[in-house]
């Protein structure tokens, strides 16, 4: 360790770094994640690198993985961008690289040795690899699941109709015939679930910021909690605090980056939801013996990709993969037939968020906070407020241009030009503000268009969580730190204030109807009705797009193995809430409600949160060893619903339970130094260390702890 460099613990176990230089403060924080998050760091690159089967696993399933991350290929394709890093971006990420390896050296994680893996140096290209995948898996990857989703759809049958109901004003170029034609190899509905198209004769994140004039304080307080999967051990976040020359930053990072991501520096403070920004296409490719057509030049060879796989105590695996300007494509080209090739905009990207982000440290108002957040490759959208008393929001993400009238969801013809991205939307063109006139802005992944030029969303998260909380943010004034902390906690959902206006005068008089009708939209563990209205929406999906539409058991497996009613449930609502639909038949809304309720309401009621416990696995062990080790926690009841702000989301995805939560809640007033925050975990993923889960208590009792940039110091680590 550099003398130079100071690193201790506050009381809750939060490493500091202190240091007279730039470089100094990041190789000391690359000594901390490394020390504090060795595990998380090194299995983060095992994973994106696709090398789960050679280093730790050669399951089927870890193969399947490893397939998956080298079609994206993160690890590829990264000189360019590290050459394209500014001086200062670049000794920052050779300094933390530096800090890393040298904590490495001293203590590799026991867990990887007794697989017999021996780390590899951290490098800048793992830095582009972990930021690639921090803006790719489960975020812009959603996206591109919808658009997938999609051609199944039109491939199984769904009436025309129907799909406009689902995607309204975004299927005008939507090719029916084109679409059947296409042979899809990864299906988000796997082929052994049936499509069943049967029809009648005739189908995560919260952050705001508040202005001045309307808090106690007279200065903006930010509030951020993303929403993550919460039952994992360690957590996603990692909480760290750093000075230097007199500044200091406090917040949120993410194990293998360089820089917080979410926080607070001497002056300003930012916080970060995702944008559900349209940075992912697919095209149809016309292809054969190896090559795929264009109008004006013919046909034209594939760039061929050969990626071993190598396995442990098993052969290794080859796998080839077809590139060409539109990206990866989905199949074997030299089998004559239509495909889809599909491009992620930021998938060689990296190097200009690592270099706006080194300009962070310096950084003192929200106007060039937005400047610099604004060209960060990967979506999100921020919130920004600074001691001088300004707020404002920005959008962040390589959102193509498209040529005027392309849907940016159906996938259209490869071989003719007028598809093909015309370069991409300035960031001053995104959607963002400074000061807006209500002294406050608030996103939670709905619909931003409105607040650009540009329009790149076309396919949001519904308004539900946005709207409630300017609905608590308008109703009052004179806002404090405490007034956030029970924000975060608010369970109220006006998605069931929708549905509950028509159910309510329909409900039958028995026990049953009588708690729903008497619920008071709020998703506390001890609400049934939260849980008799969950069994009704379930029902009522399961009716109108599974037996009637998509068939019960593609249904059923979207909603229990995939995230598609989780994310985009607000396409779903539209045609559930819609007075009549095609996706109804010939029944009307108030009689189909009435039906379902009659079968969904026999059910025993129960408290919410008796059906909401999940356990917190290990990242590497969980589920393998006896409870009584400790490294699997829980199970911890979770509550909310996946439209309250503390949302409370469970499902299953890649064969295993998943959930969407609120991961790491932070609030800072700008009047003074400090954030409060807590996290769904501890400091370390060191199951012997005091740190392991320490702050989950503080997590599930919704107590907040105060990180200042001095306190108390303890021995580090």
């Amino acid at each position: 360790m550099k003398k130079e460099v100071q690193i201790w613990r506050d009381d809750n176990g939060i490493p500091h770094v202190e240091a007279p230089s730039e470089p100094d403060l990041f190789f000391g924080m690359g000594y901390v994640h490394a020390t504090d998050r060795g595990l998380q760091m090194l299995l983060t690159r095992i994973a994106g690198q696709g090398r789960i089967s050679e280093l730790l696993d050669a399951s089927d399933s870890s193969l399947e993985v490893d397939t998956f991350f080298r079609r994206m290929n993160w690890s590829g394709r990264t000189k360019g961008q590290a050459e394209a890093l500014s001086s200062r971006a670049r000794a920052i990420c050779e300094s933390y690289c530096k800090g890393a390896n040298t904590a490495f050296a001293r203590r590799a994680p026991w867990e990887l040795k007794l697989l017999g893996h021996r780390p590899e140096p951290w490098t800048v290209e793992d830095i582009l690899l972990v930021l690639r995948m921090l803006g790719y898996v489960t975020l812009a990857q959603s996206q591109g699941e919808m658009e997938r989703l999609l051609v199944e759809m039109v491939q199984a049958g769904v009436a025309r109709e129907r799909l406009d109901e689902l995607f309204p004003g975004l299927l005008q170029e939507l090719d029916v015939d084109l679409i059947r034609k296409v042979r899809l190899r990864r299906r988000i509905v796997p082929s052994e679930i049936a499509w069943r198209a049967k029809f009648p004769p005739l189908m995560a994140s919260n952050n705001w910021v508040i202005s001045g004039r309307k808090t106690a304080s007279g200065k903006p307080i930010l509030a951020n909690d993303p929403h993550l999967e919460v039952n994992r051990v360690p957590s996603v976040w990692c909480e760290i605090a750093m000075k230097s020359q007199g500044r200091f930053a406090i917040g949120g990072s993410i194990p293998g980056l360089p820089g917080v991501l979410a926080g607070r520096t001497t002056d300003l403070a930012w916080g970060a939801t995702y944008a559900f920004l349209d940075a992912e296409d697919s095209w149809v490719e016309r292809c054969k013996e190896g090559k795929y057509i264009r109008e004006d030049e013919g046909w034209l060879p594939f760039r061929v990709r050969k990626e071993v796989i190598r396995r442990k105590g098993k052969a290794p695996s080859e796998v080839n993969f077809y590139e060409n300007d539109h990206g990866v494509l989905d199949g074997d080209p030299n089998e004559e037939g239509c495909y889809l090739a599909t491009r992620w905009a930021a998938s060689e990207s990296g190097a200009s968020a690592l270099n706006h982000l080194a300009e962070m440290w310096d950084c003192r108002t929200v106007e060039q906070g937005m400047e610099l957040l604004g060209q960060i490759e990967a979506a999100f959208s921020f919130v920004l407020a600074d001691r001088h008393g300004n707020i404002g929001f920005q959008m962040s993400g390589l959102c193509p241009k498209r040529r005027e009238g392309a849907s940016r969801f159906v996938p259209l013809p490869g071989w003719k030009k007028e598809n093909d991205w015309q370069g991409f939307v300035s960031h001053q063109d995104l959607p963002r503000c400074l000061n807006p006139a209500p002294g406050y802005f608030a996103t939670a992944n709905e619909d931003l268009n409105p607040y650009g030029r540009a329009k790149p969303i076309n396919l949001p998260m519904g308004s539900y969580r946005a709207d409630r909380i300017r609905d608590l943010l308008e109703s009052g004034d004179a806002f404090t730190p405490d007034h956030m902390f029970r924000m975060h906690m608010d369970l109220y959902s006006k998605q069931a204030e929708s549905f509950m206006k028509i159910l309510r005068p329909l409900l039958p008089e028995t026990t049953q109807g009588r708690i729903l009708r008497d619920w008071d939209l709020r998703y506390g563990a001890d609400s049934k009705g939260a849980f008799l209205f969950e069994e009704f929406y379930k029902v009522l999906h399961q009716e109108v797009f599974g037996k009637s539409g998509l068939g019960e058991a593609a249904a059923e497996y979207l909603a229990r193995e995939t995230g598609t009613f989780s994310d985009f449930y607000f396409n779903f609502d539209r045609v559930l809430l819609a007075e009549r639909s095609a996706w109804f038949g010939p029944e009307t809304r108030e009689t189909l409600y009435q039906r379902v309720a009659a079968v969904a309401l026999r059910v025993s009621p129960r408290p919410w949160g008796r059906v909401r416990r999940v356990t917190m696995h290990h990242i590497l062990f969980g589920g393998k060893l006896p409870s009584w080790l400790g490294f699997d926690r829980g199970p911890i009841t979770i509550l909310g619903g996946r439209a309250t702000i503390h949302q409370g989301q469970i499902f299953r995805s890649g064969n295993r339970t998943t959930t969407f939560c609120p991961s790491f809640r932070l609030v800072t007033d700008m009047s003074g130094d400090e954030i409060c925050s807590n996290l769904a975990g501890g400091p370390s993923d060191r199951r012997f260390s005091r740190w392991y889960c320490s702050d989950l208590k503080n997590w599930k009792a919704a107590r907040y702890k105060t990180v200042r940039p001095d306190g108390d110091r303890k021995r580090f680590p």
